[in-house]
C-alpha cells in the first residue's frame, strides 16, 4: 500500500513513480533521415558486430551494421534526453511491398524457415499487409544497470554522469522497447508479429502480460533461438494495468512520427 502525502493524498507506488521517471528521461524516435538511421546502425555495430559477433558490419570504416531489409523496416530509437545518448532500438520488418507476392519473406522465413512448425500460425498463412517481424533490438552497455564506472568512463561521465536514481530506470528500457513495438504494430495496422528470440525471453516478457506463442523448433542461430508470434491486439487485452499509462504515453509520442519513417521503398511501390 502507497504512503499518504501531508495533503492527504495517497503516494503512488513506486513501480508508478519509476515509470514517470523513465518516461521524464527518456524520448522514443522514429528514424525519419538517413542521419537518424545512421545513428540506429551505430548502435547496432557496437552490439551485433562488436560485443556480440553475430553480424558482419556493412559499413565497418564507419561502425555502421545495417542489411536489405532495412529498406523496408520501420526504425525505431530511445534517447535518453539530458546526454542525447542512445539507449535502444528495435525494427519492424515489413514484408518488401516491392517484391512479387510469393517472395514477400519476413528475414526468419529466409533464414529459417524450416524451423516453422506451427500449423495456422505462419508468415506464409497470413495476409502480408498484417504481419511484420520485430528484430534488431539492442541496449547500450552504457544503459545497462550492471554496467560499471569504468566501462562509462572516457565516454559518457566526461558529459553526463549518470545519478543512482537514472540508473534504476535502465531496466525499463527493455519493456519500453517492447512496448514501442506494440503501439507500431497497432499504428500500422499489422497486429500479426513474429520474432526470433532466446526461448527464456518470452517467459520474462510474459511476467509482464505479453504472451509470446512458440511457432517454430529451436534451433542454433546465434545460439539456442526459436520462433514465436503474438497479436497486439491481445497485449493490449492482457497488458498489466500499471503499463498502461507508459505505453499510452508512447504511442502518442510516435503516432505523429509515423508517416515520417514508414519506409520510402514501401511508399513507392504502393503508389
Amino acid at each position: 500500500m502507497g504512503t499518504t502525502s501531508p495533503a492527504g493524498r495517497q503516494a503512488p507506488p513506486m513501480s508508478t513513480r519509476l515509470y514517470e521517471r523513465f518516461r521524464e528521461q527518456f524520448a522514443f524516435q522514429l528514424a525519419q533521415d538517413e542521419a537518424d538511421r545512421r545513428r540506429i546502425y551505430r548502435l547496432r555495430y557496437d552490439i551485433y558486430c562488436e560485443e556480440l559477433g553475430y553480424e558482419r558490419p556493412a559499413d565497418p570504416a564507419h561502425h555502421l551494421e545495417y542489411d536489405a531489409y532495412d529498406a523496408h523496416s520501420i526504425q525505431c530509437l530511445i534517447r535518453h534526453r539530458d546526454s542525447g545518448l542512445s539507449a535502444g532500438c528495435v525494427r519492424l520488418v515489413l514484408p518488401d511491398a516491392c517484391a512479387g507476392q510469393a517472395h514477400r519473406r519476413l528475414p526468419l522465413e529466409a533464414h529459417c524457415g524450416d524451423s516453422l512448425n506451427h500449423e495456422r500460425l505462419h508468415p506464409a498463412r497470413l495476409d502480408p499487409d498484417a504481419i511484420c517481424e520485430i528484430s534488431r533490438l539492442a541496449i547500450s552497455p552504457l544503459f545497462r544497470k550492471r554496467s560499471t564506472d569504468d566501462e562509462i568512463e572516457g565516454i559518457v561521465r566526461r558529459r553526463h554522469a549518470f545519478t543512482d536514481a537514472e540508473r534504476e530506470t535502465f531496466p525499463l528500457i527493455v519493456v519500453g522497447l517492447f512496448l514501442a513495438t506494440y503501439a507500431l504494430l497497432g499504428l500500422s495496422h499489422r497486429p500479426h508479429a513474429f520474432a526470433m528470440m532466446d526461448p527464456r525471453l518470452p517467459r520474462l516478457l510474459r511476467m509482464s502480460g505479453f504472451h509470446f506463442t512458440k511457432v517454430g523448433a529451436t534451433i542454433d542461430f546465434h545460439g539456442r533461438r526459436s520462433a514465436f508470434y503474438i497479436d497486439q491486439r491481445r497485449v493490449e487485452a492482457d497488458m498489466h494495468r500499471e503499463l498502461m499509462p507508459l505505453y499510452r504515453h508512447i504511442q502518442a509520442e510516435l503516432t505523429p512520427q509515423l508517416a515520417g519513417a514508414m519506409p520510402a521503398r514501401a511508399m513507392d511501390c504502393c503508389c
